[in-house]
């Protein structure tokens, strides 16, 4: 199976985003501009299975911005930054010394080209820095893009595809992805979760419309989050699988919250060029996002 990094996620989810925003008629005379802050926190768990615990916490931040620039053409915008806490028992994992924070700085652009009512083409570049506190920043640099084709039925339903490639910090990898925005009836919907809680921008949501300003859903996600730990070439991968709830409240035309209650499972930390593989426990999570649109 491919691992699909936050990376490749998140131009997934500006790629799904930045389309139905294209497709969708403005109501009002707001911004196009939106923010959404986002906090996740984690339970301990077992790292490697030698007594060494782990506990994550962090912040996310994102701006984002799109506009059309006629008819047949859309440009969207995303900045990034997200701030991680590790919070371990010991100060090393197999004979590395351990981390205690990450930050991640990510840019992106989406242009997407509608030639007719069904379908929709996107080209999204996109640049990230990932590191922790031991290591130069500089030295993170990621970059990648996606290439996207989504249809768009009579009812009004999407889906899509595409392929995502990613040279990340020492490893190049591609992604095939699957897209969709399906109503299934006036209340029940399938979707990819857009929402920058901890259920990561890829995967799969079903939700349920309970009133005009509630709704709830369940899904799962697949995450893989690479960072430099050290050096130029020294790096970590944690990579899981998350389930969850959500409930969400449009408070007004403007503000949205999200709030999410889940599970992270089969995790695994891999420490390079080492190639050290470890097992990470399940880890029960909580999660809170913000949103609002000017």
């Amino acid at each position: 199976m491919y691992k699909q990094s936050v990376f490749i996620t998140s131009i997934v989810l500006s790629t799904v985003a930045f389309t139905a925003s294209a497709q969708e008629k403005p109501t009002n005379n707001r911004s196009p501009l939106s923010v959404s802050v986002s906090r996740v926190a984690t339970a301990s768990a077992d790292v490697g299975g030698q007594g060494s615990e782990l506990q994550r916490n962090q912040w996310m931040l994102d701006l984002k911005t799109g506009m059309p620039l006629n008819k047949q053409w859309f440009i969207g915008a995303k900045l990034g930054y997200d701030n991680l806490d590790y919070d371990w028992s010991s100060n090393r994992i197999s004979g590395q010394s351990t981390w205690d924070k990450i930050e991640r700085y990510r840019v992106s652009v989406s242009l997407s080209y509608r030639p007719n009512e069904q379908w929709m083409f996107m080209l999204a570049p996109k640049l990230q820095y990932a590191a922790t506190d031991n290591a130069s920043l500089g030295d993170s640099q990621s970059y990648g893009a996606v290439l996207s084709a989504m249809y768009r039925f009579g009812s009004g339903n999407m889906l899509g595809f595409g392929v995502g490639y990613l040279n990340d910090i020492d490893e190049v990898r591609t992604v095939p992805f699957l897209a969709v925005n399906w109503q299934i009836t006036e209340q029940l919907k399938l979707g990819n979760p857009f929402s920058a809680g901890f259920s990561g921008p890829a995967g799969l949501e079903l939700s349920y419309t309970m009133a005009s300003d509630w709704d709830i859903g369940v899904g799962t996600s697949k995450r893989t989050s690479r960072f430099l730990i050290a050096d130029v070439d020294k790096t970590a991968e944690i990579d899981e699988w998350v389930s969850f709830a959500r409930v969400g409240w449009r408070v007004s035309d403007a503000v949205s919250v999200n709030g999410f209650v889940g599970i992270f499972y089969a995790g695994e930390l891999e420490l390079n060029p080492q190639n050290i593989k470890q097992d990470i426990e399940n880890q029960g999570a909580l999660a809170l996002d913000f949103t609002y649109k000017f």
